[in-house]
């Protein structure tokens, strides 16, 4: 089972929509930290997370573990086209601080995680502990 949480301030979200009702959270220019979307795939041998990362580089990515849980987090900037003498008509795109926090199994080779990038996606695979069966023979003492 794995568990999710984030590092984001949902009160805050609620009070700055609710004092405003023309604007949105997504409108908002507070300090607020995104989350990751991710995916979690369990075969066999290995959990594999997939999460997309557009506009960001290998560099700016940061991965840890610590007591099973795992934490991916980076910041994308918004293009210079932005400082630019502009009116915008529609924003979709998140810009700021990412972070996502996930809690894992136990059962997993935490010393061989592996984080590649292909195509904007971030895959992270955990491999599984190798848990070998083998009967014991009782010796008469």
């Amino acid at each position: 089972m794995f568990k999710f949480f984030g590092v984001s301030k949902e009160e805050e979200f609620e009070e700055v929509f609710e004092d405003d009702e023309e604007s949105s959270p997504l409108e908002s220019e507070s300090s607020e930290i995104w989350q990751i979307a991710v995916d979690i795939i369990e075969t066999r041998y290995e959990i594999i997370l997939l999460a997309p990362v557009a506009w960001i580089s290998l560099d700016d990515i940061d991965i840890s573990y610590h007591n099973n849980v795992l934490t991916i987090k980076w910041e994308r900037y918004k293009p210079e086209i932005f400082s630019k003498d502009i009116t915008i008509r529609n924003t979709e795109c998140f810009w700021g601080e990412f972070s996502r926090n996930i809690i894992l199994p136990e059962n997993l080779d935490f010393d061989s995680i592996k984080a590649t990038m292909d195509n904007n996606l971030l895959i992270i695979t955990l491999p599984k502990l190798k848990f070998s069966n083998h009967s014991i023979r009782i010796e008469k003492v």
